[in-house]
């Protein structure tokens, strides 16, 4: 078993080129899982963690509802977004500038073949995180990510989280709000749940910015330690 995860800090990049590197990288995984298999042989799979930032885009998850995007073409072009419907779990959601958003690409067979035993460890990975920022986050039953003040009126989302799986090859991940503009939200309704918020790290700390660099190092550490995994 490989429990090594090569990690691609990617910048500020389109959403649809992630999505096709994505694919791509997901693709070369299951098609040596494949040969393995019909050939009885024992290459090892690798493990992908792509960091990323997009431009504002909405993206739809192969479950949800159209209705959820509240902005139609010409409105969406003149708020310099894009849009596009995917095929991981869950529904609408944003991405865009000051959001650090993961993208790991496993095998799962490499770490534990437990689908939801994976989401639960992304979430916890940032709820370690959060509460290196005195953050107190946690899950919200039958809803996924990671919030605050879960079971309150007062209940707000700070990380989206959406996954697809396939041979047990991961792909699609979660989106944290860091430094993010939540005017964006408000034309979504947010995977596709009412009446709840939406916000942001620097929000919740009261401060302009805070260090994305330091934000995923912490990311990192805690992921690497949930998997057992070396993060390289």
């Amino acid at each position: 078993m490989n429990k090594k995860i090569k990690l691609q800090d990617l910048g500020s990049k389109d959403y649809k080129e992630t999505w096709d590197y994505q694919e791509e990288l997901f693709k070369d995984i299951v098609d040596l899982k494949i040969k393995n298999r019909r050939e009885e042989l024992e290459l090892e799979t690798p493990n992908y963690l792509l960091f990323v930032e997009h431009p504002h885009v909405y993206t739809l998850g192969k479950s949800g509802d159209f209705e959820n995007l509240l902005l139609n073409e010409k409105q969406l072009e003149a708020k310099g977004a894009t849009f596009y419907k995917i095929n991981r779990g869950g529904d609408i959601t944003y991405h865009g500038p000051g959001q650090i958003v993961g993208y790991p690409i496993l095998d799962l067979e490499n770490f534990f073949t437990d689908i939801h035993k994976y989401l639960r460890f992304l979430e916890e990975s940032i709820i370690l995180t959060l509460d290196e920022y005195g953050l107190k986050s946690g899950r919200s039953e039958g809803e996924t990510g990671v919030w605050l003040d879960v079971g309150t009126p007062f209940a707000r989302k700070i990380c989206a989280m959406g996954v697809r799986a396939s041979r047990w090859v991961t792909m699609h991940g979660f989106a944290l709000n860091v430094n993010v503009d939540l005017g964006y939200f408000d034309n979504i309704i947010p995977c596709g749940i009412r009446g709840k918020g939406v916000t942001s790290l620097n929000v919740e700390l009261g401060v302009e910015k805070v260090d994305e660099n330091e934000v995923k190092t912490k990311i990192l550490k805690h992921l690497s330690r949930l998997l057992e995994a070396e993060i390289l």
